[in-house]
């Protein structure tokens, strides 16, 4: 199960090939609070997913939360586009980084998975005109930091370091490594499972 309304997530898992239900989840992530971005987005996640396991036991949930740090400070989705505006010009020329935290959870097991993928993004130098040509062409208001590497993001950004599909939502390298471990979840391993029966 996907703890998200995030499209972009659902289109990343489907590249798996491994059946899932997306559960949008409308919880009250935390912002704010003199925390630093890695906290945030690990909290957000286990909300997600603690939310949605317990309403779907026996069930494998996925809770994912994207930060953008810059310096220190985190940058969420913009409120208005002129919080979009200056969200990307503090981003102009300079490096960011991009923080997935991911969460499984499954109950009634107690334990449950959790790591954080970081992933640093150097935009380029905006001018003005380039700003407001973006913001008009990418709805942005549902996207950390107020950019979306995936539509038009060569207009931004000059250089990548690390997993591109974390910068869009799921860091899908970790991901599969992750539900592998899951006992018949990934199609190759159902498939062994078929060949040897």
């Amino acid at each position: 199960m996907l703890a998200s309304s995030s499209p972009r997530r659902a289109e990343l898992l489907r590249g798996l090939g491994v059946p899932f239900e997306i559960v949008p989840i409308c919880v009250p992530e935390v912002k704010g609070l003199g925390w630093s971005p890695e906290e945030i987005a690990r909290y957000n996640a286990v909300l997600k997913a603690s939310v949605v396991s317990h309403t779907r036991r026996r069930s494998l949930v996925i809770g994912a939360d994207t930060v953008i740090s810059l310096g220190g400070k985190t940058l969420g989705k913009p409120a208005s586009l002129r919080a979009a505006a200056s969200m990307l010009r503090a981003l102009s020329g300079r490096t960011h980084e991009v923080l997935t935290a991911v969460c499984l959870s499954r109950t009634p097991w107690p334990d449950e998975t959790l790591w954080i993928e970081r992933t640093r993004v150097t935009f380029r130098r905006l001018s003005e005109k380039r700003i407001s040509d973006y913001l008009k062409r990418v709805h942005v208001l549902d996207k950390a930091g107020a950019y979306a590497i995936q539509e038009h993001g060569d207009e931004l950004v000059a250089a990548i370091r690390g997993s591109f599909t974390n910068v869009v939502g799921l860091p899908m390298e970790s991901l599969t490594r992750e539900l592998s471990k899951v006992p018949g979840l990934m199609p190759a391993q159902r498939q062994r499972r078929r060949s040897k029966i």
